[in-house]
């Protein structure tokens, strides 16, 4: 008797995902608990797993728009040995079939051809692909003729991951189209929603990174040693913006209706670029974190996020939100708010330039920061001073050892 894979209920309100990505082929024999295909929610993408070992027959094709509590696909069980069970499923294959090739053989051809005359890869390159699990025929007929080394297999990994993108852009007129994921479909709804329906405006400021970039320089292999990861510039404007908060504290309230809610703890989300699309974990109660601790976590999250793994109570709630469109090169932008929270910082590039010190020109590295928030919540006292505050802790960071208390002043009892 066959098994069913039933698409389960991923969060309230959602009734319908879509089918992303199969990880195994129809007909193919799976395992139990073995993780058969990808779905996309409008919150966010999770694994099905097998329920039981046996022949996977899929009844949904990628992309397709499913109702939640839906039939996606069948597990026959199989019987005998694992060369007779893959017999079988070959003979039912072809029965169901017939003008399909069976995978495996595909692979096999594909292992015979030989490079195109004049293409050559370099070892790193092909070893960069066999951790993708890519195989090198599928990136050779572009570079026909032509040395691949580690730039070119990376650029070309790159191109693939955009899903709008034509992969070789050889000069055809051929178009691709793809339909967007329910994510995506979701998270360009609500942006459009932000810009509608709140009175968002962006205050600017720079900040001098010199202080953080010298702790960095000087404690980050100690620190590497004793928490198993680097120091990141990340950690510490979370922590600037948890001690700013406190003097600020409308900065990290959102509006219900008629009331105005302001929560006793500070839940920030790090936006992060994933291969869905752009992605929130919330690190939750970071106030009461340290910097090693919103290290690891912003570590763990990051990981999870690059590898699909984010379930929705990683994403949920959040009450502040930080953006680094630096990571991308990003000199300055304005970050739109994650509703329904009132505030978003955006932070970007490091560039050494020109700034006056004492009277005298000196080059310092400099971030400009921005934050973008809802005028109907915050006024521009509130968000100017609280981006003043936050450049404070990050050009002195000692101060947010002192929760924001000038060390001379204590030291001086006044």
């Amino acid at each position: 008797m066959a098994t069913e894979i039933k698409i389960p209920s991923p969060g309230e309100s959602i009734t319908q995902v879509q089918v992303a990505k199969w990880l195994a082929g129809d007909g193919e024999e799976v395992e139990k608990d073995q993780e058969v295909v990808e779905i996309d929610s409008d919150k966010a993408t999770f694994p099905l797993s097998a329920p039981e070992s046996g022949i996977l027959r899929i009844l949904v094709a990628e992309g397709e728009t499913v109702a939640v509590g839906a039939i996606v696909a069948n597990i026959i069980p199989s019987a005998g040995s694992p060369s007779k069970v893959k017999g079988k499923a070959n003979e039912k294959e072809k029965e169901l079939k017939p003008a399909t090739k069976p995978i495996l053989p595909q692979k096999e051809s594909r292992q015979e051809k030989n490079n195109p005359p004049g293409t050559r890869i370099s070892p790193l390159a092909e070893k960069i692909l066999s951790e993708r699990n890519i195989h090198k025929n599928d990136i050779l007929p572009a570079f026909e003729g032509k040395r691949i080394g580690r730039k070119d297999v990376e650029s070309f990994l790159t191109r693939k991951k955009e899903p709008w993108s034509i992969s070789l852009f050889s000069g055809s007129r051929e178009v691709e189209r793809k339909k967007l994921s329910t994510l995506r479909l979701k998270v360009a709804e609500r942006l459009v929603a932000v810009k509608n329906e709140t009175a968002m405006l962006t205050t600017f400021n720079e900040v001098n990174m010199q202080a953080i970039l010298a702790i960095k320089a000087k404690h980050n292999e100690r620190f590497k040693e004793k928490f198993g990861v680097g120091i990141g510039f990340m950690s510490f404007f979370a922590k600037a913006v948890t001690l700013a908060i406190r003097e600020f504290p409308q900065v990290n309230s959102m509006l219900d209706g008629d009331e105005l809610v302001i929560p006793g703890f500070v839940d920030i989300g790090i936006a992060v670029s994933a291969p869905k699309g752009l992605v929130v974990p919330v690190i939750r109660n970071a106030d009461q974190m340290s910097i090693p601790e919103l290290e690891l976590k912003i570590k763990e999250m990051a990981g999870k996020a690059r590898d699909n793994r984010l379930s929705l109570d990683d994403m949920k709630g959040g009450t502040f939100t930080i953006t680094n469109g630096g990571v991308f090169g990003s000199m300055m932008s304005t970050p739109i708010l994650n509703p329904p929270q009132s505030a978003i910082l955006g932070m970007h590039k490091i560039m050494d330039r020109p700034i006056a010190v004492n009277g005298q020109v000196e080059i310092h590295p400099m971030m400009y920061l921005a934050l973008s928030y809802d005028h109907r919540v915050i006024d521009g006292r509130e968000s100017v001073s609280f981006l003043v505050k936050v450049k404070e802790f990050i050009e002195d960071p000692v101060k947010m050892e002192m929760e924001g208390e000038d060390p001379a002043a204590m030291l001086l009892g006044i």
